[in-house]
């Protein structure tokens, strides 16, 4: 069995809602900070999620890349013996000469993969695009981020448009750098409902999947989300082309969050008014985390690990690991993800790393990345004060990353999420 590594992330969406854009690392200070990977090194990773983002270098146009900021930062983490997943875009929808539902959204990515492989060819790890599923949920059917999308052919484009820029992207960087290796992350949760929703949560967990499901080419005919994908305007010939020439991940990152889970619910009168979804089905409907509502039992992140391993049987990462509360929980959450790796581990599943994310934070999560200025969460360091101060998380994931354990008094205690404080709703209806 492998040694569990332990990875480290930096919160870098660059996300356009209407005209306007936002930067995580203009946020966090990181944009202006090199010095901050030395700070990662101490910690004693060895691969760090990383950002050489699309808008980023080239904002204007790909015949006028700005390499400056990525070519100081790579090599310095050459310098640090720390192997960067370098992430191409990050819940993000291009530069303004695109857009994640045009046309030439997937050339356009190949291209600047191509330019990235180029210019730094001993990088061997690559997130295209992170969590694709998620990014065409809130960008396409939500009317969350741009280009707010409110219907399921909206949906379904941006998201096969994610799959074939993912494939063309990684078909560029290895027709430089034949080693390559394709780390596709996504959010992983499970609907749960109550009988009236049962059907919309089926669909739901059938719909979980589809990012890998697509990359691995197992989206045919008898695939449950086939006619759903053909009524949304994809094409029998570009889906069967994902399965004559698929593209599976060389390691699956999963990424799971106390929201992860969700709970839909027919019976709107329980719930404050904010919480109805309306116009998404016929019926009002709730949608809201599963972690709050009695008597939900959640799955966890070692259920859903272990459903990803029987699925695919490809090597797992689980790529982000971020509690927004206190430094107590944050602790207890890090270690729930390490001790469900461990145990997966010990069964026989190839489960590689977990990865402590945010090492800096994180803006306005809260709000899904609407509104600047609303709220900061602290990772492995706090940076409100301009610079990186290290948070109980530090020395934990030090300790991890060098030796497998940490011990702690507070990791005794059960979190939140396992205590019946979590309950903010009770529903009497058999789940």
């Amino acid at each position: 069995m492998n040694q569990l590594e332990m990875w480290g992330g930096v919160e870098c969406t660059i996300r356009r809602v209407g005209d306007a854009y936002t930067d995580q690392l203009r946020r966090s200070g990181h944009r202006t900070r090199i010095r901050d990977l030395d700070r990662f090194a101490e910690l004693g990773i060895k691969k760090l999620r990383y950002p050489v983002l699309w808008e980023q270098v080239a904002p204007q146009s790909l015949d006028k890349p700005k390499w400056q900021w990525a070519d100081k930062r790579l090599h310095r983490l050459q310098e640090l013996d720390i192997d960067p997943i370098v992430g191409l875009m990050h819940h993000g929808s291009g530069p303004r000469y695109t857009a994640l539902h045009q046309d030439n959204f997937a050339s356009g990515l190949a291209r600047f993969a191509r330019m990235v492989a180029e210019r730094y060819p001993w990088v061997n790890h690559y997130t295209p695009i992170n969590e694709p599923l998620t990014t065409a949920r809130f960008s396409g059917l939500y009317g969350i981020w741009y280009p707010h999308g409110l219907d399921d052919q909206t949906f379904v484009r941006i998201q096969l448009n994610h799959i074939q820029a993912t494939k063309q992207a990684m078909q560029a960087i290895r027709q430089v750098n034949p080693e390559a290796k394709l780390v596709q992350t996504e959010d992983l949760g499970q609907t749960h409902s109550t009988p009236g929703m049962a059907r919309q949560a089926e669909f739901e967990n059938h719909r979980r999947w589809l990012t890998f499901d697509l990359l691995c080419g197992r989206v045919d005919q008898h695939h449950p989300m086939w006619d759903y994908l053909c009524r949304s305007g994809a094409s029998a010939e570009e889906l069967m082309e994902l399965v004559s020439d698929p593209l599976p991940p060389d390691i699956i990152g999963i990424n799971y969050y106390v929201t992860s889970e969700r709970f839909l619910d027919d019976t709107v009168h329980h719930y404050p008014e904010w919480n109805v979804i309306r116009g998404r089905l016929p019926e009002d409907y709730i949608d809201i985390e599963a972690v709050r509502v009695r008597p939900v039992q959640l799955v966890g992140l070692q259920d859903l690990l272990a459903q990803t391993w029987e699925r695919y049987k490809l090597p797992i990462a689980v790529t982000e690991v971020q509690m927004n509360c206190t430094r107590e929980e944050q602790m207890r959450w890090l270690h729930q993800a390490w001790q469900a790796a461990r145990n997966l581990q010990e069964q026989g599943v190839d489960v590689r790393a977990v990865t402590a994310w945010s090492l800096l934070g994180a803006f306005d999560w809260t709000n899904l990345l609407v509104h600047d200025g609303h709220s900061y969460e602290t990772g492995v360091f706090d940076v409100r004060s301009g610079k990186p101060r290290p948070t109980a998380l530090f020395k934990m994931v030090q300790s991890l990353a060098r030796t497998g354990e940490y011990h702690h008094p507070l990791l005794q205690g059960e979190g939140w999420w396992n205590r019946d404080i979590r309950f903010h709703f009770h529903h009497h209806a058999h789940i």
